[in-house]
């Protein structure tokens, strides 16, 4: 299989690469990333494009293969506005899966959150529901959306995310808010791989805990 990775230099693209470089069912790995891309490749499959995002004419045509995998993504405080978090987690988001369907992709896998939902009244769930719905209606033969809780990065760098995950850690220690239990990246990533690589058709939501088991 031929694959493509949107989001490979964060915190669950990075653990997929890493995947899919090893996994055998992957024969071809694409990233299409703003900076380079470091992993070591024994066999060889990465092609890595460095490309402006804001200028697709010049690279839309190579977004070709079996399934694309979406882990975009960014933070307001990283991005610097919601304008511009939107930019990346919409807009960008939105012109792959565009290109992705034009160019013959028939399985779209996307990164999303539990909650999402295009009415909430909190902006990072609304907006991860105005994704799921667009992404929908661009009718891909199959598309995956997995929906994680808090997750648990390997090198997580804000405060309040770290504090916010032990808060959940503890809590579910004492049997509260069990299907919020965070989720390593790394269980996200595999759960990832997994679902690229089979057969499907239609749209599969795979919601909270439920990613274990795919993974």
């Amino acid at each position: 299989m031929k694959a493509v990775i949107v989001g490979a230099t964060g915190a669950v693209g990075r653990d997929l690469l890493d995947l899919l470089l090893r996994d055998k069912r992957y024969d071809e790995v694409h990233t299409f990333t703003r900076r380079e891309v470091r992993a070591e490749d024994p066999a060889h499959k990465l092609r890595s494009y460095v490309v402006d995002f804001e200028k697709p004419e010049g690279w839309q045509d190579l977004v070709k293969g079996d399934v694309i995998f979406s882990a975009l993504g960014t933070s307001r405080k990283q991005a610097g506005s919601t304008a511009a978090q939107r930019h990346v987690d919409y807009d960008y988001q939105m012109m792959f899966a565009r290109f992705a369907k034009k160019y013959g992709i028939a399985h779209m896998v996307l990164v999303s959150s539990v909650g999402a939902d295009p009415s909430s009244r909190f902006f990072y769930l609304r907006l991860k529901g105005e994704v799921e719905r667009d992404m929908e209606a661009l009718g891909f033969f199959a598309l995956t959306i997995i929906e994680p809780p808090s997750l648990i990065r390997k090198h997580a760098k804000r405060f309040m995310e770290t504090v916010s995950v032990k808060g959940i850690q503890v809590l579910n220690a004492i049997g509260l808010v069990k299907n919020m239990a965070p989720i390593s990246t790394e269980v996200v990533a595999s759960c990832m791989a997994n679902v690229g690589a089979e057969e499907k058709q239609g749209v599969q939501r795979i919601t909270g805990q439920e990613i274990r088991s795919f993974a």
